[in-house]
């Protein structure tokens, strides 16, 4: 795989996320499922690719009505953080290759997270860059999609850290 961020963005066709990054959707199911929540129609799934490049960040938002799922594509590793809707303790996941060893890491770190359904989260490569799949679940669709950033500072949840905004 390209080392090169460029060379990813151009290989992969990503295009600038508004919370930060690059991404591109590779799959939309065609199956449509109803949500619980408001009753609304949504792909079953969806999934992007999403890099982010050293110095970026996915500034903090949350996806409405769905879960979303974090793998490590490739790259460094990067920090994951989730904050509850209404805002607390902010966690710090690391998402990143298997370490190698035979005994499992704990369970916020490895290839694999997952951001519950309205759950605040943000995101930092730990080094140069971080190539990542997202998966949504029901899919995804920007009408669900909020950013922090978009809210009044009297509205933002306690916990987040400003620098992620």
């Amino acid at each position: 795989m390209s080392t090169a961020p460029d060379e990813l963005i151009a290989r992969f066709r990503l295009q600038p996320h508004p919370e930060g990054g690059w991404y591109r959707e590779l799959h939309r199911s065609t199956g449509r499922v109803r949500r619980d929540v408001d009753g609304r129609s949504r792909a079953g799934i969806t999934v992007i690719a999403f890099l982010l490049t050293e110095g970026q960040r996915s500034r903090w938002h949350r996806v409405a009505g769905a879960d979303e799922t974090w793998h490590h594509a490739g790259g460094d590793g990067l920090d994951l953080w989730r904050l509850p809707p209404g805002g607390g303790r902010a966690e710090r996941q690391i998402l990143g290759p298997l370490s190698g060893s035979e005994e499992p890491g704990p369970p916020e770190q490895g290839p694999l997270q997952i951001v519950p359904a309205g759950w605040w989260q943000a995101a930092r490569s730990r080094g140069r860059w971080s190539l990542v799949h997202c998966c949504v679940g029901p899919g995804f669709d920007f009408e669900d999609f909020q950013l922090m950033a978009d809210l009044s500072p009297a509205e933002r949840p306690v916990g987040a850290d400003p620098a992620l905004l």
